[in-house]
């Protein structure tokens, strides 16, 4: 479901032209038009019909707030242009804690984006088809990991998979507002369906109320700013010059967005909408939801039967839906940054199967789920929550550029240049000044509508981020040799092999002991039966096993406790000395299998990892269900013609694909997926195929180092890689060589040399290469 792994060479192949990344990337700002000039009504509905005449101004302040802001992060994406955005902006300009405020900020704000979006698309889509009201939060779950799979299967194809209802969402808001405008012009009357619906339940508003309510309105209009740094966030994910192409995906992001917001609202108080909940609107029929804004401006517009209409709402809820798309590409990038730095758990920096910061992702869509289900997907009651986080690391980002600028020209002479950086300062300033303001208001207007919910989750991540980070630095602290740290040997070894019955495991784990030549090596059991301890001792004799057995009494009839006073009784006896410990472990082809076996070597090998100075070694032993499987699996490989040992030939015709157990697609699949890559690669060389290459004659090779070392012989260096092309491989070796630059695990590369065989390993020395430019190149 998730797609075919990914070589890590593919990675330039991910980067998005302008085209893909605006709707990967600006998704959310563009689906805020949806909903933005709703939540300036709600609001205003408040006062009553008397105040909806504000609305202009409202959304004027708004659309000129997002130009500032857009503005704003032009500077950013140039200035940063690694990908940390709002977060390396401040930890590098205002320092460590202050950036981790904005991470977490940043990190509440796209868990919220997801589900504010998936929400507001699904009560979208409930108001073109009422019977889904019922099932919203069902079909919100199933969206949010149905987006969670695309972005699972890599950027590029969910960008791809995105771009389509993006465009026809900008394209449909614009044929609604190019039509409505038009009809507005030559006389023809918008009337929306709540035109006659009047609003009850209102309260007087005048003096400092009025101003309350009003700045309450901008800062629920200022929704519409939300998205927009995420294009500072994934400057890494744009094709080059990268700057540049986001820099312009940001300046086309606000004008299309201004313009759609505009225009929205303009056919709203055009089509008298009145928006309120359905409690406080007198004329709704009974038990029917009022329709969103962008709804009834599409029914005033193009009628309640028209296909328009329809098309209109399923793009508007896509669109919404899809928004949740930007998050998913911020978040798992911030999350790996952090990761990095030692923030956050380090399994979040690296990269799926398909490129993707897969752990990220799932985090995401884990949080979202919990909200919606928590807020039983209500937009009205999330998007309380909504826009605190953005617009802290909006004023911490802004403030941070105007440092970065104010150090630049410190050290800058050129006047051109320093006209340059004076002119982004003055951008910033106003952006850090406007949305500072904007903070303050939005805190104030929605502290006691939920924003408290957020006020308290950031200092909390801000905690848990500072005490992993104090985690990892303390191991690091621990870890780390000191400089007059002397390396010693321990003056023995003493080998314990735990013993329950005289079996095959058992035999084979005395035998790999005895193999390590430990200076002490003795058999151990525990008495749980007396009986049975006479038998395995008899039989111990009776197989004359040149290794003695100790006996461990156990009146209470454990097994852990008495081992572990042993090995403890050992170190104290001998404390220079090694304890290693051997248990025989079965290896099974069965997940059930694992319940009836190992449970007892499991509990004493987790017991025993906390002794200082005691190795514990698990001897395995491959029963017929795992031996069954790995031979399967070997049989199909040399079916499909894939590597399997030193060297194989090639299949002589494709051959269609089987079903493989779990095991077999761990254990082949990418390896089959290289060989396949490499195939297609070495054929234009005009190589030789490893497998076929002659011994003593000249050969042209081609394929990946898969492991590159230096080892010494008779006091030279010699450098060894281990060239491997799908059908076989051969050690390349450079007399008298460290290093060589380009010589490195996972390198493509042609060698031309003679191949050799000593002691069974086939080797090429001092050949002639050529490195080889992967796809990223």
């Amino acid at each position: 479901m998730v797609g075919r792994p990914m070589h890590s060479e593919m990675l330039g192949e991910t980067l998005l032209p302008k085209k893909i990344a605006l709707p990967v990337f600006a998704s959310d700002a563009l689906s805020s038009v949806a909903y933005a000039t709703e939540e300036i009504l709600l609001v205003l509905s408040a006062g009553g019909l008397a105040l909806l005449h504000f609305t202009w101004w409202i959304a004027a302040a708004v659309g000129l707030l997002m130009l500032v802001v857009v503005a704003s992060y032009r500077q950013n994406v140039h200035a940063y242009p690694s990908g940390g955005g709002d977060y390396e902006v401040a930890t590098t300009n205002l320092g460590p804690k202050v950036g981790l405020t904005v991470a977490s900020a940043l990190m509440v704000d796209y868990i919220l984006t997801v589900a504010v979006s998936v929400s507001s698309g699904v009560a979208n889509l409930a108001s073109a088809f009422p019977a889904l009201n019922s099932h919203v939060v069902l079909i919100s779950v199933v969206v949010i990991a149905t987006i969670t799979l695309l972005n699972l299967r890599g950027v590029r194809e969910s960008g791809t998979a995105f771009a389509v209802p993006t465009y026809c969402f900008v394209a449909a808001v614009g044929v609604m507002i190019v039509t409505g405008l038009i009809r507005v012009v030559f006389g023809h009357g918008l009337h929306a369906e709540s035109e006659h619906y009047k609003i009850i339940n209102t309260t007087h508003y005048n003096g400092v109320l009025l101003i309350f309510l009003l700045l309450r309105a901008f800062a629920s209009g200022c929704t519409a700013l939300t998205g927009v740094e995420a294009i500072s966030n994934g400057v890494p994910a744009f094709k080059p010059p990268k700057s540049k192409n986001a820099a312009t995906t940001l300046a086309l992001l606000g004008g299309i967005a201004v313009a759609m917001f505009a225009g929205v609202t303009a056919l709203a108080l055009a089509g008298h909408v009145h928006a309120a909940d359905a409690a406080n609107l007198s004329g709704l029929p009974a038990g029917q939801q009022p329709r969103t804004v962008i709804a009834q401006v599409a029914r005033s517009v193009f009628g309640g039967n028209s296909p328009f209409f329809f098309i209109l709402q399923v793009v508007t809820a896509l669109i919404l839906v899809l928004a949740a798309n930007t998050a998913f590409n911020g978040f798992p990038v911030l999350g790996s940054i952090l990761a990095k730095d030692g923030y956050l758990p380090r399994q979040l920096h690296t990269r799926g199967d398909r490129l993707a910061f897969s752990n990220g992702i799932l985090l995401l869509a884990g949080f979202a789920t919990l909200l919606v289900v928590a807020f039983n997907a209500s937009p009205t009651r999330l998007i309380q929550l909504y826009i605190v986080g953005v617009f802290v690391s909006f004023v911490c980002s802004q403030t941070g550029m105007i440092r970065h600028w104010n150090r630049l020209l410190r050290d800058t002479a050129d006047p051109v240049e320093r006209r340059r950086m004076m002119q982004s300062r003055v951008i910033n300033a106003i952006g850090a000044g406007v949305t500072a303001a904007v903070l303050v208001i939005v805190l104030v207007t929605k502290f006691a509508k939920g924003a408290w919910i957020v006020v308290l989750a950031m200092p909390l991540i801000w905690l848990v981020m500072r005490a992993i980070n104090r985690h990892y630095a303390a191991v690091a602290r621990e870890l780390t040799p000191s400089d007059d740290a002397v390396f010693s040997l321990p003056a023995n070894n003493h080998a314990l092999v735990l013993v329950s019955k005289l079996h095959l495991p058992t035999l084979r784990a005395i035998g790999y002991a005895s193999a390590t030549r430990p200076s002490t090596l003795e058999a151990v059991t525990v008495n749980l039966d007396d009986a049975e301890v006479e038998a395995l001792k008899a039989e111990w004799e009776r197989r004359s096993i040149p290794v003695p057995l100790t006996v461990i009494a156990s009146p209470y009839r454990e097994i852990t406790r008495p081992i572990i006073e042993y090995v403890k009784r050992v170190r104290t006896e001998n404390p220079d000395d090694v304890v290693t410990v051997y248990i025989p472990q079965y290896v099974l082809g069965h997940w059930w299998e694992q319940v009836l076996h190992n449970q007892s070597a499991l509990r004493l090998k987790s017991r025993l990892l906390f002794q200082r100075r005691v190795v514990v070694a698990a001897v395995p032993y491959q029963l017929e269900s795992a031996t069954a499987r790995i031979e399967a699996a070997k049989a199909q490989a040399h079916a499909q013609g894939t590597f399997q040992g030193s060297a194989m030939t090639k299949p002589k015709q494709p051959k269609p694909p089987r079903q493989r157990t779990r095991l077999q697609s761990l254990t082949l699949e990418n390896q089959e997926l290289e060989a396949a890559e490499l195939s297609q690669e070495v054929s234009p060389c005009g190589a030789t195929a490893i497998a076929d290459c002659p011994d003593r004659e000249q050969v042209v090779m081609a394929g990946t180092l898969r492991t590159v070392r230096m080892r010494p012989r008779a006091g030279v260096p010699v450098l060894e890689a281990d060239l491997w092309d799908g059908t076989g491989s051969v050690t390349v070796s450079w007399l008298g060589r460290r290093q060589i630059p380009g010589i490195a695990p996972g390198r493509r590369i042609v060698v031309r040399g003679r191949i050799t065989t000593a002691g069974g390993q086939r080797a090429v020395y001092n050949p002639i290469y050529e490195l080889r430019p992967g796809p990223a190149d």
